[in-house]
């Protein structure tokens, strides 16, 4: 088994097979009825937690974005463990106001929410996190219609970004959030007889693997949070600073190191100007709490050779895991962590390709990976498989079965 990938060498084992939750493939495989499957181990995501409230401040809340992984069941036991829930539509609303987290805890971010949307959150009393003037003027209709005073917090672009980030969403021209500059004069006219002013939601990027990036990030939203909260037509309750925390996926990427983050959030925090002294921040996560405790099985169905080269064909594939498949984001594809559950590490390697049912070449589950020798009815996992999975992906294409989630 190769060691370049960070998760390789946290793996558990018994006798060469993987471990997950206790438990081998094959017998997950047998618990959740099929393969492929998704498994998601809760001692995994508890100790996230557990590693988030013992390195950073006291005072810094933490929510859980459902958009990370909005299965039920997950979603029901990360609410017992954070302090709030992000969700980012209708359905997500729903699964949040489910799990038993009060509706003062939940938010909803999302840059073209449907007129259905405002009005659910309204009457569930959800923050809305207002990314448009329009959107703002459609909440003030929800006043007129239901006489309950929506509770906002505006999400802000700032005109700065998150440096190396995966996925940049803040800085320049963006859909998302109302431009900084806009935001005096839309404070200065808030009608706050339809809408309770709840405070700002700063979301720069994802997936950043840099701290120095993240430390400058969090400099300038709070400095920009203390210029903002001059022109609030009330005490600000909250800033959501959002999240950017990257996991390692592919070779040579190591797990992003907190401390030097947490050291400089704290000294954010006991530096904080007047205007800030009540305020309450919040840490928004999704991947980087339950990318890790995520895999995801398949098997191999058959193996042969195309002019010299080993392919291992399996059950799954895009369908279910389109951003392993290196569609969702990549520029140049690289392999997620990739083994072979039966037998993890071998004296014996074989170079394959392992690839789905799908008829498209962008059907990859691992480009030229060496495994150990594998036979027909093996069970291949894909590792860091916790976010951004199964709905992230088109389950329906070319009609295959649905994936089974199973949450142990």
């Amino acid at each position: 088994m190769s060691k370049t990938h960070h998760r390789l060498q946290t793996l558990q084992s018994n006798d060469n097979r993987l471990i997950i939750g206790g438990r081998t493939a094959n017998e997950l495989v047998a618990i959740a009825g099929s393969s492929p499957c998704y498994i998601y181990d809760r001692s995994v995501l508890s100790a996230k937690v557990a590693q988030f409230r013992e390195l950073m401040p006291a005072a810094l809340k933490l929510h859980y974005a459902i958009k990370a992984n909005p299965m039920p069941a997950l979603v029901s036991h990360m609410a017992q463990h954070v302090d709030g829930l992000d969700v980012a539509s209708h359905q997500e609303m729903l699964i949040a106001l489910g799990s038993g987290v009060a509706a003062a805890d939940i938010s909803f971010a999302g840059p073209a929410k449907g007129m259905h949307e405002l009005k659910a959150a309204v009457a569930a009393g959800i923050t809305v996190n207002v990314e448009s003037p329009l959107e703002l003027q459609r909440l003030y209709e929800c006043y007129d219609d239901l006489s309950i005073r929506a509770r906002v917090a505006f999400r802000v672009n700032p005109d700065f970004e998150l440096k190396s980030s995966g996925m940049k969403m803040a800085g320049g021209p963006k859909q998302f959030g109302i431009d900084a500059e806009q935001m005096p004069s839309i404070l200065a006219t808030l009608d706050t007889d339809k809408v309770d002013f709840q405070g700002f939601h700063i979301f720069s990027g994802s997936q950043n693997l840099r701290s120095e990036s993240l430390i400058e990030c969090h400099q300038k939203t709070f400095e920009l949070a203390a210029r903002l909260a001059e022109f609030a037509p009330a005490p600000v309750k909250h800033v959501n600073i959002g999240g950017g925390l990257g996991i390692p996926y592919f070779p040579g990427e190591q797990a992003l190191d907190l401390a030097g983050i947490a050291e400089n959030l704290q000294s954010l925090i006991d530096a904080l100007p007047s205007s800030l002294v009540s305020t309450e921040f919040v840490m928004e996560l999704g991947r980087w709490l339950v990318g890790e405790a995520g895999y995801y099985i398949c098997q191999v169905t058959d193996k042969k050779v195309s002019r010299g080269q080993t392919f291992l064909m399996t059950n799954g594939g895009l369908h279910h895991h389109l951003s392993n498949s290196g569609n969702f984001g990549q520029v140049i594809r690289k392999n997620y962590p990739v083994v072979l559950a039966h037998c993890l590490e071998s004296e014996e390697l074989e170079v394959v390709e392992v690839v789905g049912p799908l008829c498209t070449p962008l059907d990859i589950v691992g480009a030229k990976l060496p495994l150990p020798k594998a036979d027909i009815g093996d069970f291949i996992v894909v590792l860091q498989s916790g976010a951004y999975g199964a709905t992230a992906s088109p389950q329906r294409f070319l009609g295959h079965p649905e994936v089974v989630e199973l949450f142990l």
